[in-house]
């Protein structure tokens, strides 16, 4: 950065920051996991299924998915905000510490609705499914992404895990396996329960490091019902009960759904770190796990057997 140092003052930074590097901060890309891993294996069940599989159909599912989900990130940022919930303390600090103004945030956020519902529009087009089963779910999941610090504001009242686990585990996996099969089925529903638990895992984390501040701000979250000991339970589950459905359908279903298991070595250093209370950049290592375990989870279906699956034909 060159700076020009003036007589009788400071120096003066000739190179402002850059304003699309904050834009970018904001949307916290680090989560975008939870929105790619569930539409990238619900295509891939579709696909197995029904032997269906478009790559524009796919990557425009990715765009509407991560749209509404950056959307929803930046309600969250505004609202917390507006309600007093963030402070210097907090880890999303964009307008706590006026990085951008509560209007810019709003902005980019009804510029990333409106890009979701195009993406929308565009599925309806090249899509094979129903308008009708599209719009049902899309619009239950852009509502959710809205109410969860927006309107009712149900993360304020203990009900946000229950949206978040429902919003990027079952109803994106079947808004992908939709996308590409057009057809509706309960199926995606089982194959989704590894993937919301982990991503639960990563709201948990994040409102157990938060849990002082929240409840300060007189926000109820379930890791502030729960206390330290129980949020540790949780935690635990969340991480390690993907696993053990892993393991089973790897005994049972096929062997390579064994592959997802293997990450389970990151899975003990989180749980480690959570006992101890090693919790600022725990959200982060969870998303990060998230990934390579969702990664591993959509080989491992890829690769296996149609038929070896259950419920899949």
């Amino acid at each position: 950065m060159v700076k020009v140092q003036q007589c009788n003052g400071p120096a003066i930074s000739l190179n402002p920051p850059n304003r699309l590097s904050k834009y970018v901060a904001a949307l916290r890309p680090w989560s975008f996991t939870a929105s790619f891993t569930p539409v990238a294996l619900g295509c891939i069940l579709a696909y197995k299924s029904v032997g269906m599989f478009s790559l524009p159909v796919f990557f425009t599912t990715c765009l509407t998915a991560l749209s509404v989900h950056a959307a929803g990130n930046l309600v969250n940022t505004y609202f917390d905000y507006t309600r007093g919930v963030d402070t210097k303390k907090s880890d999303d600090r964009t307008l706590v510490d006026k990085i951008l103004l509560p209007s810019d945030i709003a902005f980019l956020g009804g510029v990333f609705y409106i890009v979701g519902c195009v993406g929308f529009l565009v599925l309806v087009l090249i899509s094979p499914a129903k308008m009708e089963h599209l719009a049902l779910i899309y619009f239950g999941g852009l509502s959710s992404s809205f109410l969860y610090t927006g309107g009712l504001g149900l993360k304020y009242i203990a009900m946000g895990d229950l949206l978040i686990f429902l919003t990027f585990g079952p109803l994106t996996v079947l808004f992908a396996f939709l996308t590409q099969g057009g057809q509706l089925s309960l199926m995606p529903f089982f194959y989704a329960i590894p993937l919301a638990l982990n991503t639960e895992a990563i709201l948990h984390s994040n409102n157990a490091r938060d849990a002082d501040g929240d409840l300060k701000a007189g926000v109820i979250t379930l890791a502030i019902l729960l206390g330290q000991a129980g949020s540790y339970v949780l935690f635990s589950a969340l991480m390690f009960l993907p696993y053990i459905m892993f393991i089973m359908m790897g005994i049972h279903c096929t062997k390579w759904l064994f592959l997802p298991a293997l990450s389970i070595v990151g899975a003990f250093k989180l749980e480690k770190d959570f006992r101890i209370r090693r919790l600022t950049d725990m959200p982060r290592r969870v998303a990060f796990l998230n990934l390579i375990m969702g990664i591993l989870y959509i080989v491992a279906c890829l690769m296996a057997d149609g038929t070896a699956l259950p419920a899949l034909v």
